[in-house]
């Protein structure tokens, strides 16, 4: 059932409307996704990993798939991003106890593998920008984006210490490595397509002189 379930998310459109927290309006950003920008990735998950894992899971990733789609050996995956027992082929959960998180935040941490198909990478990125201080909630921040967000503003230090364009790009880099976590075989998908598209700008060649032969007594 679980299987089933992650192949009928997949068959969803990339981009779909936010759900929840609100849409953001005028907030919203434009993510600056590119899969082709290994280095983008490669930032990306080790500033997933240590940042957001602390909370949030991968459940539907594994160590070793990330490591041979971003081409980072599986050594360096072990020693600098897998902080838990777990082997190199295991999925990139976490130890946080649902239940205890749930007490801290309000709710427990949602799994972010498919954060990117549910919400849009649009949506992740204006919100992980969307932070300000807010004394009236918990934390001291609230967010453009999701009000009253239940997360505290992780990146608070980060933002700090960075200048805003350091700090966008950053963020730009999780959400980029958030949107390849959602489809990691897309980049194999979209190159496959290009093969079948020549293939069968070729074999329409001969196609149109076979109907030519066949149609040419033909009134």
């Amino acid at each position: 059932m679980r299987k089933l379930m992650i192949l009928l998310l997949t068959l969803l459109p990339v981009s779909l409307p936010a759900a929840g927290g609100g849409a953001g309006g005028e907030h919203m950003k434009e993510a600056p996704v590119n899969l082709q920008d290994q280095v983008s990735l490669q930032k990306g998950a080790q500033l997933f990993v240590n940042n957001c894992m602390g909370c949030h899971s991968m459940d539907y990733l594994r160590y070793s798939r990330m490591a041979e789609d971003l081409d980072i050996p599986e050594e360096l995956v072990q020693k600098h991003l897998n902080f838990g027992e777990g082997k190199v082929g295991s999925s990139m959960t976490n130890a946080v106890n649902k239940d205890e998180a749930e007490d801290w935040f309000g709710v427990a941490p949602p799994d972010l593998t498919l954060v990117t198909r549910r919400r849009s990478p649009d949506w992740v990125y204006s919100y992980l920008t969307g932070f300000y201080k807010d004394d009236s909630q918990a934390y001291g921040y609230n967010n453009h984006v999701f009000k009253n967000a239940a997360m505290p503003h992780v990146m608070a230090d980060m933002e700090q210490e960075l200048n805003e364009e350091q700090f966008n790009s950053a963020m730009g880099d999780i959400t980029n490595f958030l949107t390849y976590a959602g489809e990691p075989h897309r980049q194999e998908s979209e190159r496959l397509g290009v093969y079948v598209l020549v293939f069968l700008f070729i074999l329409l060649i001969p196609a149109w002189f076979l109907y030519k032969e066949y149609w040419k007594d033909v009134d």
